[in-house]
């Protein structure tokens, strides 16, 4: 007769295979024990079974048994206690990692004789930049170079989203458009344009500034603005006492007309005939402050630029640099905003569109009061990334002599301190707070757009 010894894991409490002995031990502070018994292989009774003699108290210190220590086996084979103990050791070799590099590094450095931290931003940098939002002497510190790089990148970001959001509204409808002719030019805009690399439409642009008038030949709109190879001249206002006044009045009634456009939409659903909450506001934000500027005798006069010698002086200068960027990013980033409209319009059911027809609404009425306030759920999330991406795309300044950032804080005094590491991880920071902003700033408008059922998934 034939038998063979089987053994089996299993948990304390459990009930053993039927088909041989019950017996089982369980191991100090095991939380499984073993099953094992004899079980029949040849002729006669099926699985006929035999039941050893268990091993209990001091008997167990005597046998010949062998306890396997099962607290390392059971932590791999239980599935939550193996996935903690992975994430465990992946994140111990990342410190080991980051702690390897940041200790190379600092012996590196040392090394060399190059100084590490940030006492480098208060040298004085002695360079100049040639378009600043705040005053700028070549003795002023890198610190200060590194706030008209962020004020710069923020300006062209700013002014990129504006026109970029307006382009593309208008270029996603007008894919829709019925008109043949408007349609398929919107069409080949988009095409054409989001398939050239960025940094050759910044090129473009930037050729064809240079081919501007040159300067004694400026291009004179209403003699106080003047186009020229080297930039556009602006008149520029110069305040007096009493224009702090007017900007008081200008923010309370922007802040006012803002309260109204809330509360005002509110009451609209239940009035058969809501105010005109655009007109309203309009005249808020116009009205009071003129009305302030004329008690005060307009505190203000105009610095008009005049022509002196090769160049203008007063007003403001606007670097052509800064125009071919504004135009790159604008009507590039502008064809994905027109294909995250044309997406949001084509989701809005086409019974919506038809049932607005019959009410005798206007085309544009429908457009505007129907249709695209149900798009935005689709659009909003495309306008994120957009948004975060021509932010970053600014950084191609550098290629044209724009002074954002990248070019003279990442660039310039990083070559004259030789403080790469701290520059560049001030860089990183800086795109990083601007992109975590506006997708906060983003999202939360997001949720205000989506359906009621959407916005708590």
């Amino acid at each position: 007769m034939k038998m063979r010894l089987v053994l089996s894991f299993v948990r304390p409490g459990a009930k053993p295979d039927p088909t041989f002995a019950d017996a089982h031990c369980a191991g100090p502070g095991s939380n499984l024990a073993i099953s094992y018994g004899l079980q029949h292989l040849g002729p006669g009774p099926a699985q006929q079974r035999f039941t050893p003699q268990r091993i209990r108290g001091d008997d167990e210190k005597k046998s010949n048994f062998i306890h396997m220590p099962l607290s390392l086996s059971t932590l791999w084979t239980d599935k939550k206690k193996r996935s903690l103990l992975i994430q465990t050791a992946v994140i111990v070799a990342l410190v080991l990692f980051a702690w390897t590099v940041i200790s190379n590094t600092a012996t590196n450095l040392e090394k060399r004789g190059i100084a590490s931290g940030i006492g480098f931003l208060s040298q004085p940098a002695g360079f100049d930049i040639v378009q600043t939002l705040v005053p700028w002497e070549m003795s002023m510190s890198h610190g200060r170079v590194l706030l008209i790089g962020i004020l710069n990148t923020l300006l062209v970001s700013v002014l990129g989203i504006i026109a970029a959001t307006i382009i593309g509204v208008l270029m996603g409808i007008a894919r829709l458009s019925d008109n043949w002719l408007l349609a398929k030019l919107a069409a080949t805009y988009v095409e054409v344009l989001r398939n050239l690399p960025l940094l050759l439409q910044v090129y473009f642009w930037y050729g064809l500034t240079l081919m501007w008038p040159k300067v004694r030949d400026s291009f004179d709109i209403g003699g106080v603005i003047f186009v020229n190879n080297r930039g556009i001249e602006l008149p520029v206002p110069q305040f007096q006492d009493g224009a702090g006044i007017v900007l008081g009045a200008l923010l309370a009634a922007m802040i006012g007309a803002g309260l109204f456009w809330h509360l005002a939409g509110r009451s609209a659903e239940r009035e058969e005939r809501p105010l005109p909450r655009g007109l309203i506001c309009a005249g808020l934000v116009i009205g009071v402050p003129l009305l302030a500027a004329l008690a005060q005798g307009f505190p203000w006069t105009w610095d008009v630029p005049v022509r002196k010698g090769f160049n203008y002086r007063g007003g403001l200068s606007v670097l052509p640099s800064l125009v071919a960027l504004w135009f790159a990013l604008s009507t590039y980033t502008a064809c994905y905003i027109a294909e995250a409209v044309r997406s949001g319009i084509q989701s809005v059911s086409r019974g919506q569109h038809e049932a607005a027809l019959s009410l005798g609404l206007k085309p544009s009425w429908t457009m505007r009061l129907i249709i695209l306030p149900q798009a935005l759920r689709v659009i909003v999330p495309q306008l994120i990334s957009q948004y975060l991406n021509l932010v970053k795309n600014s950084s191609l300044a550098v290629a044209i002599g724009y002074p954002e950032i990248m070019s003279v804080f990442a660039g310039t005094s990083l070559s004259q301190t030789g403080q790469a590491i701290e520059i560049i991880l001030i860089t990183m920071v800086f795109y990083l707070t601007v992109s975590l902003t506006i997708s906060f700033f983003m999202n939360i408008y997001n949720r205000r757009v989506a359906l009621r059922g959407e916005a708590g998934q």
